[in-house]
């Protein structure tokens, strides 16, 4: 299932919706009229648990695209938002998780040259999430390094406390396209969060498939274009550690919970690693996606 959140008009309040074929069908609508109570957001929709996509998936085929009146409208007409618009933690970003980035990263950005013995993690605040088509914000007076980092972005459907790696898949809601903006001179002593935290750092969506249609994530194609110029082409195999391993290792200290992203990492392609180095401007445009997943497309915009 295709889940996303949306708006109807600009004045419109956010709403869940499902995607069938060309439209989008308002959950929360479908649930009054089917006798089936399902809520209006996508994180109320998450802490139902696994049952509820399986409910609305059971429902979203018997109906067959032929849904109630006023439940169901072109997907055209709305406009979709960030999947999670405000999540409720900030995001795990992953660092240095596809080999070939460790050595650009290492030539450009004075990190290591070895391999990660175990994730490198940092951060993403709810404030750093904006939604498909929204201007990537570039401040001239705080960075003149604006780097892009496609990624594919985990979501946390239950509860996850020292899980073990054989089963931190079923801990999965779903998945999402996540772009790392990353601000690479504003790196603080050795800490990435001011450089990549910042807001409107953190493009996202434009769904989330959810888990039962991806069953092994690290098979997914991933690209990333600047100005319709490939800069990025890799797939999600060549991470270092995968999904499941990060919900095990970030699981031993931190509770993972129902609506938590875990940003997994970029490969190599960045800005920063190339000769010379290549950043975005104003007027730049990003596009980037994941296989089975969808595509963003981005303005940088100066503010």
């Amino acid at each position: 299932m295709r889940l996303v959140t949306f708006r109807a008009t600009v004045e419109a309040p956010a709403r869940l919706g499902a995607i069938a074929g060309s439209l989008v069908v308002d959950l929360e609508l479908l649930g009054d009229a089917t006798g089936v109570p399902l809520p209006s957001t996508m994180l109320d929709f998450i802490d139902l648990g696994p049952e509820a996509v399986r409910i609305v998936s059971a429902l979203m085929a018997e109906l067959d695209g032929e849904f109630p009146l006023g439940t169901a409208q072109p997907l055209a007409n709305v406009k979709l938002l960030a999947p999670i618009p405000r999540p409720r933690k900030n995001i795990f970003g992953i660092g240095l998780n596809y080999i070939d980035h460790v050595a650009e990263s290492a030539a450009a950005l004075d990190t290591s040259p070895d391999l990660p013995r175990q994730p490198v993690i940092f951060s993403k605040p709810p404030t750093s999430v904006i939604g498909p088509g929204d201007p990537i914000p570039h401040d001239a007076n705080v960075t003149q390094q604006l780097d892009w980092e496609v990624e594919l972005a985990a979501i946390i459907g239950t509860r996850a406390k020292r899980v073990a790696r054989e089963e931190a898949l079923a801990y999965v809601f779903g998945y999402t396209v996540l772009i790392d903006m990353s601000a690479r001179d504003c790196r603080r002593a050795g800490q990435w969060i001011y450089s990549k935290g910042q807001d409107g750092y953190a493009p996202m969506g434009p769904v989330i498939v959810t888990a039962d249609e991806i069953p092994d994530p690290q098979t997914l194609d991933l690209w990333l274009t600047v100005n319709g110029v490939e800069k990025q082409r890799s797939n999600t195999a060549k991470m270092l550690f995968k999904v499941d391993e990060l919900i095990a290792d970030i699981s031993v200290g931190i509770t993972l919970e129902p609506g938590d992203i875990i940003a997994t990492g970029t490969p190599e392609g960045v800005g920063a690693g190339r000769t010379p180095q290549e950043f975005l401007w104003p007027g730049d445009v990003v596009e980037c996606a994941v296989e089975g997943i969808g595509r963003l497309r981005h303005n940088v915009v100066a503010v």
